[in-house]
């Protein structure tokens, strides 16, 4: 599908199902590769990144052990600029390998407040591992150790990301399009 409509605005095809899953496949192999040995524990940010995580998990060779977090940063509408809460984490990841499985790093305001929180649990390796991220918006003190795809500043959805909670499913990634009015 070349363009799709998604809730009230039309997408087009930006990254296709088999690029995903080649870039997904060499992610996967290379993080086998660099806890050889190791038992890492990859710990998802829910909700986008549960797909990138299914599929990235069955690429992995290595034994490693999955949990699943949500983080919240906002009060009602307005981020409150600091990271208010991870919800979910149970494990004890002191002394443990860490890596953090994001669908996507827009600003870097969640991911860095993430890092600075779990760097006070003491993991023996702590990084960072993202689908797609979006450079020229980047801030904050942190490296992306295995990206998929760098993309520009546009809004996007598919593969588990979403417009108003629609399109997650979706096994491509599309970007919405701009010489197309919304819908409605």
């Amino acid at each position: 599908m070349d363009r799709i409509l998604v809730k009230d605005r039309y997408f087009k095809s930006f990254i296709s199902e088999e690029e995903i899953a080649r870039r997904v496949a060499e992610i996967g192999a290379q993080m086998s590769a660099d806890f050889q040995g190791r038992q890492p524990l990859l710990l998802v940010v829910l909700n986008g990144s549960f797909v990138f995580a299914a599929d990235l998990a069955r690429r992995m060779t290595t034994p490693f052990t999955i949990s699943f977090i949500r983080v919240r940063s906002y009060d009602g509408m307005s981020s409150t600029g600091e990271l208010k809460e991870v919800i979910g984490l149970s494990e004890d990841i002191e002394g443990r390998p860490v890596i953090i499985i994001e669908d996507i790093i827009d600003s870097g305001f969640t991911m860095d407040n993430l890092l600075k929180t779990l760097r006070r649990k003491n993991p023996s390796d702590l990084r960072v591992c993202t689908l797609l991220a979006k450079p020229e918006n980047v801030k904050g003190d942190f490296s992306i150790d295995y990206c998929g795809f760098n993309i520009p500043n546009d809004f996007i959805v598919g593969y588990g990301l979403d417009y108003d909670g629609y399109g997650r499913g979706l096994a491509s990634i599309y970007v919405v399009d701009p010489e197309a009015e919304p819908v409605g």
